[in-house]
């Protein structure tokens, strides 16, 4: 760990919430109270992810996260593009109904990972966390000489192990309740089932890294059962979606607390990575013809699911949520982690 560096007096984390949820001032109101937030460089070019750092720390002083998705190692092969083009042609009628076309080449994407890399060298940042993977080991120690916290997003106990060898600093351990994508490692991987608590449990056996509690965490008897059970921390995603500084859209707020959707779904229907969302008619009618390809599907769907999202369609677009979605509150930030923290200690 970094000379210096000590976890949020509120032991409280805001989630990085890939697609614009995550704010700078979402996270700085997060911060305002004495918890972390974590912004979301997912999908975003470096200059992008500047620019939010820079706007965070025109708002706040207090600690923050980057959170990088990791590109894949496996190069798509031509099994995988031509299970791409079956799903094209099989979403091609949603398309003519939304107004919008689907692309036909899907060129490579590594995320812009080594102009983020480089960005957060020439600008570093307290935090970074890790999804999808790990980084290079050139990479893992030039990051830490800038004197960053590196922390490794784990969804098993063998991912737990590889970070520990790649010198993360903490990790982020992710139950199987969490909204949003799973942080496998693999993306053919089948996610993991095994309770948070357990998980915990697990990692705990093979590493005395510091670990954050991550998934399904929606009030505060689950983050001080999470604390209680050797987490240095917890980290929220589904409780800050409707929170007034998020940059959800209106739709997606809606749906958390809509009666209409009455569960979740671990789906590939969406980006061919595995995500938690609520149930609508997209997952019912896409999930099982999905291929396991990203980001590539992710590109594929992504016009449909603009154009249902303007439109306000909650059963076209994808609705990320935790277990704990109903839980969501519609309220400032700050108000948020505070009620979090009060509940959590009794």
């Amino acid at each position: 760990m970094p000379t210096g560096f000590e976890w949020p007096a509120v032991p409280i984390l805001a989630a990085p919430m890939a697609g614009g949820a995550s704010t700078p001032e979402l996270v700085a109101a997060v911060g305002a109270v004495g918890g972390l937030g974590f912004l979301a460089a997912g999908y975003l070019g470096a200059g992008a992810v500047l620019e939010r750092v820079s706007r965070l720390r025109e708002l706040s002083d207090r600690p923050f996260g980057v959170n990088l998705f990791v590109p894949s190692a496996s190069p798509v092969d031509d099994a995988d593009t031509e299970a791409v083009a079956r799903y094209r042609e099989r979403l091609l009628p949603e398309a003519e109904r939304l107004g919008v076309g689907l692309p036909s080449v899907i060129p490579p994407d590594r995320d812009d990972w080594d102009a983020k890399i480089a960005a957060l060298l020439a600008h570093p940042v307290p935090l970074v966390s890790y999804t999808f993977g790990l980084p290079a080991p050139e990479e893992a120690r030039a990051l830490r000489a800038a004197g960053t916290v590196q922390i490794g997003t784990v969804t098993t106990v063998d991912e737990a192990r590889l970070a520990v060898a790649a010198g993360m600093d903490a990790l982020c351990v992710q139950g199987p309740d969490a909204g949003g994508h799973r942080a496998t490692f693999r993306v053919a991987d089948p996610p993991g089932r095994e309770p948070l608590a357990d998980l915990l449990a697990g990692i705990r056996a093979v590493t005395g890294l510091p670990l954050i509690a991550a998934g399904g965490l929606a009030d505060g008897r689950a983050v001080a059962a999470a604390l209680h059970a050797g987490a240095v921390a917890v980290q929220l995603g589904t409780a800050y979606l409707r929170a007034r500084e998020s940059g959800a859209p209106a739709v997606h707020r809606a749906a958390l607390v809509d009666r209409h959707f009455t569960e979740t779904v671990v789906t590939r229907a969406f980006t061919g990575r595995p995500a938690r969302a609520l149930r609508n008619a997209f997952t019912d009618g896409h999930e099982r013809h999905a291929p396991a390809v990203y980001p590539e599907v992710h590109h594929l769907t992504r016009p449909l699911r603009a154009a249902a999202a303007k439109r306000g369609d909650a059963e076209a677009v994808h609705l990320w949520a935790g277990t704990g979605h109903r839980l969501a509150r519609a309220a400032p930030a700050a108000e948020i982690t505070r009620e979090l923290w009060r509940t959590a200690r009794g």
